[in-house]
């Protein structure tokens, strides 16, 4: 599905978010930006967008990860046109499986993608595992709102207009109804600290983001 959807997701991105991903994007990074970050792991890249924001925390190495090998090549020409393809470096991996040593980054990002992990737990321990005692994790993703009028208008989109658009422009039926019924069915807010603190994250926290649209949590090893 995400390689069907590959040339059109950045467009699609910013277009149904009219462009607030990127400032939730920027607001994680600041948030990480509390501790030297030398070796930063972006799993779930997409077309790297986060990745890309990383280089303000000065990293000397970005690996950015993703399952989806036409998601990564979008990425791979945007870095080259960017002319950063020597700090970051795409590959494929899978979140759950992660080929990389034990205590490996200072830091890991993961945007709008632990939903869709196979399994939510597995994934999150596998990034703990990677991770330097005392690294930090930025993890955004979509939250549910909770109080009124954003409730309503949330949902009204997220099940009409967002789905019709995204259809109309990508061409693909399946990947923007897949999208609201994810996010309805990830465990956001405390359900999700709770999975995190079962894993073994220390310090975490949630940062609800445009009146609980999306949350970034955080956490360190």
């Amino acid at each position: 599905m995400f390689n069907r959807i590959s040339k059109k997701y950045d467009f699609l991105n910013h277009f149904l978010s009219m462009g607030i991903d990127k400032l939730w994007r920027k607001k994680a990074i600041r948030l990480l930006s509390e501790k030297p970050v030398e070796s930063l792991l972006d799993i779930a890249t997409g077309t790297g967008d986060f990745a890309i924001e990383a280089l303000k925390l000065n990293p000397k190495q970005v690996i950015a990860a993703d399952i989806s090998e036409g998601m990564l090549q979008v990425g791979k020409d945007k870095v080259k046109k960017k002319k950063i393809d020597h700090i970051i470096s795409f590959e494929l991996g899978d979140a759950e499986n992660l080929r990389f040593e034990n205590d490996s980054f200072d830091a890991i990002t993961v945007g709008f993608g632990v939903r869709n992990f196979e399994n939510l737990e597995k994934g999150l321990a596998d990034m703990y595992r990677v991770l330097k005692p005392s690294g930090q994790v930025a993890i955004l993703e979509f939250s549910k709102p909770r109080k009124f009028p954003i409730k309503q208008l949330y949902h009204f989109y997220f099940l009409n207009i967002l789905p019709f658009v995204g259809r109309i422009v990508s061409k693909d039926a399946s990947a923007y109804t897949y999208l609201p019924e994810s996010v309805q069915e990830f465990p956001d807010g405390q359900k999700f600290l709770n999975i995190m603190e079962k894993i073994g994250y220390k310090n975490i926290k949630q940062h609800p983001v445009s009146f609980g649209i999306a949350s970034i949590y955080m956490g360190e090893k």
